[in-house]
């Protein structure tokens, strides 16, 4: 009897071992696909998790920050490359890095079922299309009201002296959302105009932010009256019951999308082909549909509640090569003008 219970114990004992060694074995074969992004926190355990439901032979570890900086950082690290892909960072910065010779041309499996403004039109492409990110006015109603000023509705109302020191927008060279912005206005004003426009408009400015959601969440919290900033931020901070209107100005509405793409030289090709793939999926934008307005598949269109229904259409041309093209030599005018108003970092 005692034999039997030993050798019991001993068998149970060898089946809990192989067990575990069994996932040890599958958790050292999965490839540590690391991924640049500039998506927000609350995203990336639910994108983590759901790619790596379908594609359980690969794990995704992020290195996350602000566009600027992540752009500042992969730039830095061009002739040593640390990651193997890019997911949900602006299609901009993915033209720069190729500009530089440091992205893997590919065309997803699916493609075709992508909005043509939201994938690359190169072939093979450069960037897949994650979803689009607008930039809209997000104007506290409640303090517009007290300051006695209109409601603006169009980008030249923000000059308004009613409005001194009391609009926010995102700092170009940290936010993604603030250098479409910019680019937005050169494109759609004129070069001369629109330098004359942001001159008039940094009089009402009282700060420059470091990303591109905080101008709407100080205008939610009653800190500034407008803040310049992500549309989808504005969403979220009217549906928790701050008295935001989300303003689409007359002259139209800057965008640029996030996008995936693949490094150039990885040596987790194949893994980072999986994660282009899957990006590309209608599954994909599901997800990404719930935290963003428009997102990269044909088949995927429901707007929030409280989203502007009017922000769609108002999408202006970008020319997203003019500016991967002209970056430096806009940052560099911008800083010259602007910086002084930069926020702490």
């Amino acid at each position: 009897m005692r034999r039997n219970s030993i050798f019991a114990a001993l068998a149970a004992w060898l089946a809990a071992f192989a067990v575990l060694a069994a996932a040890d074995a599958g958790a050292q074969t999965r490839t540590r696909l690391t991924v640049y992004t500039a998506l927000e926190n609350d995203q990336l355990q639910p994108y983590k998790q759901a790619f790596e439901a379908d594609n359980p032979d690969v794990e995704i570890v992020w290195q996350r920050d602000s566009t600027g900086v992540i752009t500042a950082r992969f730039l830095a690290e061009k002739d040593h490359p640390r990651a193997d892909a890019i997911w949900g960072l602006a299609a901009t910065s993915i033209l720069i890095f190729d500009q530089a010779g440091l992205i893997e041309h590919y065309t997803p499996k699916g493609a075709e079922g992508l909005k043509p403004a939201l994938r690359s039109s190169a072939q093979p492409m450069v960037y897949t299309g994650v979803e689009a990110f607008l930039a809209l006015s997000c104007v506290n109603t409640a303090e517009q009201q007290k300051a006695g000023a209109p409601l603006p509705k169009s980008w030249a109302d923000l000059t308004d002296p009613k409005f001194r020191n009391q609009i926010v927008m995102p700092h170009p060279a940290s936010s993604g959302t603030g250098y479409m912005q910019v680019v937005s206005w050169i494109k759609t004003m004129g070069e001369d105009k629109a330098w004359a426009f942001m001159d008039q408009l940094h009089q009402n400015i009282a700060a420059y932010l470091h990303s591109g959601s905080a101008p709407c969440v100080q205008a939610a919290r009653g800190e500034r009256i407008i803040g310049i900033g992500l549309d989808m931020r504005g969403v979220r901070e009217k549906a928790q019951g701050a008295p935001l209107e989300l303003v689409v100005p007359k002259e139209g509405l800057a965008w640029d999308l996030e996008a995936t793409a693949i490094v150039k030289g990885t040596k987790n090709m194949a893994a980072a082909q999986k994660l282009a793939d899957w990006s590309a999926t209608r599954k994909a934008s599901e997800l990404y549909s719930k935290y963003y307005a428009v997102v990269a598949h044909n088949d995927v269109n429901a707007l929030p509640a409280n989203y502007p229904t009017a922000a769609p259409a108002a999408m202006t041309a970008m020319d997203f090569a003019f500016m991967a093209q002209n970056r430096d030599r806009i940052l560099a005018e911008w800083t010259r003008r602007y910086e002084s108003k930069a926020a702490p970092k």
